[in-house]
Order: structure tokens, then C-alpha cells, then sequence
């Protein structure tokens, strides 16, 4: 599924194009697609509207209209991207027309993908935690939410109602970074430890952002690979070197998801550290 760092790059591709553009219409091309709305309140609620602003909360690309958003979910194969041809690729379950003839396609192999039109942004925010790249989601404010949980520490970093916008990739790659197995127990990582999990997290997915994503199967922006999959260094590596200490790294399972650790560097905290 896309994380952070891959939505962010769609929003940064779509966002010059889409300004100021005025909708004409969404038209599904599978009925499921369209999640709390059908194209006739779309005609009634934002035709000939203008798109103000195009950003990212959490995983989802907002279109931001004058009192309404349609929110986008791009879920595990899901692409978004601007077209001005006639028809429509295969795999499109829905696209969206505006007056200047251009087209924001949304291809999705799996179907798993959603539209959402809200009135702002509460129903998403009620839904998921502060943003890792905001200003105000500080060191201290991150420390005092880990002490709050007792929780397996990658459950609770891939809990989008905790923190927003990780998965299994920089989840993995920011603990290890910050030589934290994933088995430990949230509360009781050291306070330095937190300290460097915080600044691991929020530097890896900047650096995400500025390779333009990974691509570990078919994410892609305009048919570019993201090329953070080059700078993993964890994620993805069973059974090679650990680039820090040379032991194999190890691939298990927690939370449900399949999880890449080096059993030398990574240490698993579960007494109470601080």
C-alpha cells in the first residue's frame, strides 16, 4: 500500500495541473468506487466548481473545493494521475472531468480503492492521528504518546489512528535505523531511544519524499519507479548483511505483516526504561 512519501509524491505531480480547475463530472466506471456519494450529487454540489488547493492528510489525497473535499484513497494498487485522451486506460475505475478538457484518471488494478466527498476534513482527522511531518508533533509530544500505550511498538506506529501515514516499509526501516526491534513494547523504550525513533521517522520519510517513493511491486507517478527502494536498508533484505553488523537479517511476522530485523543491532525493550 502506498504510504506517506508515495501519496505525497502524487499530490506534488497532480497539484500545478489541478489548480483552478473547475469540475464538470466524476464518472465511475465501477460502482463500488465511489464510497458516500453518487455523480448526481456531484453535479448538484460541485459543478463548475474550482479546485482550491490539492494536499495529503494522512494517506489520502484531498481536493480541496470551496466548503467541500473529495477525499482520495489510493489503498494497495491504486494511481492517480492527469490525462487529456479520449478514453481511458484498462484498469480506470473512475475519472474526473473538468471544464478545460483535462481528466485526473484513477487506475486501480485491485479495486481496492476509494472517492469520499465530505464537508471538511473532520471525518478523516476524527479517524486518524497527528502528521510526523507537521511542526507541531514534537519530540516531547511523541515521547508522551508512547508513554500512554503499552502496545507492540510496530502495531502501534502502522495504527493510523496513532500516527499518520507509516506502513510496513518505514516502519520497518525507522526502527531499525534507530536500532529498535519491532517486538518491543512502546512504553518501555528508552527515552533516548524515542528520541531517535522520532527524528529517524521524520528524516526517512523526507528522504522518501525527495526520491520520489519506493517502489516495491507497481507504485509509479507518470510511469517513474519511486527510487527509495535503492536506499532501504532493511526492508525487503532477508537473508543478506545487515549493513551495520553483517548478521542476516531476519523476516517474521508482527502485527500481521511481514517484518524485517536484524537480531544483533535491533534490541527488544519490554521492562519499563525510563
Amino acid at each position: 500500500m502506498p504510504e506517506l512519501p508515495e501519496v505525497q509524491t502524487v499530490v506534488n505531480h497532480i497539484k500545478r495541473d489541478l489548480m483552478g480547475e473547475k469540475l464538470r463530472s466524476i464518472i465511475p466506471l465501477w460502482d463500488k468506487v465511489l464510497h458516500n456519494f453518487s455523480p448526481s450529487d456531484i453535479h448538484k454540489e460541485l459543478n463548475g466548481k474550482v479546485i482550491i488547493d490539492v494536499y495529503r492528510r494522512a494517506k489520502f489525497i484531498i481536493l480541496q473545493f470551496n466548503g467541500r473535499i473529495i477525499a482520495i484513497h489510493l489503498r494497495m494498487t491504486g494511481k492517480l494521475y492527469i490525462s487529456s485522451d479520449s478514453g481511458h486506460p484498462k484498469h480506470c475505475t473512475a475519472f474526473i472531468e473538468f471544464n478545460s478538457g483535462k481528466k485526473l484518471i484513477f487506475e486501480d488494478v485491485r479495486k481496492f480503492g476509494r472517492f469520499y466527498l465530505y464537508n471538511d476534513l473532520d471525518p478523516i482527522n476524527h479517524r486518524h492521528g497527528p502528521e510526523p511531518l507537521d511542526s507541531n508533533f514534537t519530540v516531547k509530544k511523541f515521547q508522551g504518546m508512547l508513554l500512554e500505550k503499552k502496545r507492540n511498538i510496530k502495531a502501534l506506529l502502522l495504527d493510523q489512528s496513532f500516527l499518520s501515514g507509516l506502513g510496513n516499509i518505514y516502519v520497518d526501516e525507522s526502527l531499525w535505523k534507530s536500532k529498535i526491534h519491532s517486538n518491543s513494547i512502546s512504553n518501555a523504550i528508552p527515552k533516548k531511544k524515542v528520541e531517535a525513533l522520532y527524528h529517524n521517522i521524520r528524516n526517512t520519510l523526507k528522504e522518501a519524499i525527495v526520491k520520489k517513493g519506493t517502489t516495491i511491486i507497481d507504485f509509479s507517478v507518470n510511469g517513474e519507479s519511486g527510487k527509495y527502494a535503492n536506499m532501504l536498508q532493511v526492508f525487503g533484505r532477508e537473508g543478506l548483511e545487515c549493513f551495520q553488523c553483517g548478521t542476516l537479517i531476519n523476516k517474521n511476522r508482527v502485527a500481521g505483516r511481514g517484518t524485517y530485523t536484524c537480531q544483533t543491532c535491533q534490541k527488544v525493550y519490554k521492562g519499563f526504561n525510563y
